[in-house]
């Protein structure tokens, strides 16, 4: 059973990052700012999205 959840939890993180990075690239924030948002999720998953989703370019 710990595969499994580990899968599904894996793939939710998954898709919150594409989608946080998607939003990312869209915004109207500086170039600059996007970048450093970028590869704070690509190097942080879980930690970068949670903080990209309360800190991040509104």
């Amino acid at each position: 059973m710990g595969i499994e959840v580990g899968g599904v939890l894996g793939l939710v993180l998954l898709v919150l990052n594409v989608w946080a990075v998607i939003r990312i690239i869209q915004s109207g924030a500086s170039t600059g700012s996007k970048v450093i948002w970028v590869v704070v999720i690509l190097l942080l998953p879980l930690l970068g999205v949670i903080l990209w989703f309360f800190l991040g370019p509104k």
